[in-house]
């Protein structure tokens, strides 16, 4: 089947249910209202309503629409920056905490998966490829320090041969393998989620956009229908906040990112580029990240651009960044090409926090969204029912606005970001 109301997509065209959720009419009281229908808002939804709050979200689109259900469907360890870098922003303490809450959010998406029956095409390990031997060296210290400094066993160095077997590829100089992280197909994972928070009585508003919000006990939120009072909000718009919230704006930045979906692949050809089936990352700074399919399709994404609308040809687009890892795939049939848009920050490491006592935002997760945001659901739901201590420890990581707000981001960003792709072609 194929959803309705999604971009078209490999993850679109296999969704497992199709369930449209009426929009809001009308004024509605709840304890809780989600901005918001992916990781974050789903994950909060599920996890307030199994503490007994009554909980309302409303999704502009449909559940998953946004970046939820357009990933890469990599979950991985740890945070979006590596833990030695972490120990000197933060301090060895506050880095093996978020180390500690980073292995807790993978651990939570297989138990929310087990435990609700989430049928997602779930896998078991994540091979992180290095482009140049400067990226196979870092990987080696990384496999040593996360192993001797976090007893992390879970993860080990593999040397060209290895790599190169793996992946399918003879591009990489080296890489680790991470066998604690899994990979999954987002787009069903999210509507599992969704399945999950309404069965356990939360109310899901589709194509309820928000238009604003009051300040106040309660607080009233307008959406292009109805309205809603609230005793808190929840934030979990991601890279679609726009103009919703100034306050926090100016500390993320709206970037897109693409993907494709080959036509199946036969046995031999599937077996020789992935063996293993899975999913495989390289280091770029403009990262490449791709996997089988179920049916043995390359799901590969690669490629980004700052600005709000997307390249004509997505297809032509990323296959070119395919090619430089699998140029065997050249006569591959194309069968999907789609974008999304997802929300980073200056550090790479997520907002978390609140703006008012009852106005609490879980946003800017850089590309490592699907386990940091079902944590950081589970996380507000905590923080809600007065148990803030998990929730205050990610809301202490400093997140900076990026220089020139809102306005002038943007140039400095695509400075900046096209220094490091030419780095990455050195």
């Amino acid at each position: 089947m194929s959803i309705s109301g999604h971009v078209p997509s490999y993850y679109a065209a296999s969704a497992n249910r199709d369930q449209d959720l009426p929009p809001l009419h009308g004024t509605v009281r709840t304890d809780v209202c989600i901005i918001g229908g992916g990781y974050t808002g789903l994950s909060a939804a599920l996890h307030l309503r199994e503490r007994g709050f009554d909980v309302v979200v409303l999704e502009a689109e449909r559940v998953g629409w946004g970046a939820s259900g357009r990933s890469g469907g990599q979950v991985g360890t740890g945070q979006r920056r590596p833990q030695d870098e972490l120990e000197q922003r933060l301090g060895k303490s506050h880095a093996r905490l978020l180390w500690d809450l980073g292995l807790e959010a993978v651990q939570l998406v297989r138990a929310l998966i087990d435990r609700h029956a989430i049928e997602c095409d779930l896998r078991e390990g994540i091979l992180h490829a290095g482009w140049k031997p400067r990226d196979d060296d870092y990987l080696r210290s990384e496999v040593e320090h996360l192993q001797s400094a976090y007893g992390y066993t879970q993860c080990r160095h593999v040397g060209r041969d290895e790599v190169r077997h793996l992946s399918g590829s003879e591009v990489f100089a080296g890489g680790m393998l991470d066998e604690g992280s899994v990979h999954l197909h987002p787009l069903n994972y999210t509507l599992g989620l969704a399945q999950a928070a309404i069965d356990a009585g939360a109310r899901i508003h589709e194509r309820s956009r928000v238009t604003g919000y009051e300040r106040g006990e309660p607080m009233r939120v307008h959406t292009t229908q109805g309205d809603l009072r609230a005793d808190r909000v929840i934030l979990a718009c991601n890279g679609y906040l726009e103009r919703l919230e100034p306050r926090i704006a100016g500390r993320i930045m709206p970037i897109n990112n693409f993907m494709l979906a080959t036509a199946p692949l036969d046995e031999d050809t599937a077996r020789q580029i992935n063996p293993r089936k899975l999913g495989i990352q390289d280091s770029r700074f403009v990262i490449n990240y791709w996997k089988l399919s179920a049916d043995n399709r390359l799901l590969f994404g690669g490629g980004e651009n700052y600005r709000r609308g997307f390249p004509a040809d997505i297809r032509s687009f990323v296959r070119k960044h395919m090619l430089e890892i699998y140029p065997q795939l050249a006569g591959t049939r194309i069968d999907y090409g789609w974008g999304g848009t997802l929300a980073i920050t200056l550090k790479r490491m997520p907002a978390i926090g609140r703006l008012e006592p009852n106005l609490y935002h879980a946003l800017g997760y850089s590309g490592h969204g699907i386990p940091t945001a079902t944590l950081a659901g589970k996380l507000l739901a905590e923080a809600i029912a007065g148990h803030t201590e998990r929730f205050d420890l990610m809301a202490k990581i400093p997140v900076a606005k990026f220089p020139g707000g809102t306005l002038l981001r943007y140039p400095g960003m695509v400075a900046g970001m096209l220094y490091y792709s030419a780095r990455d072609r050195m």
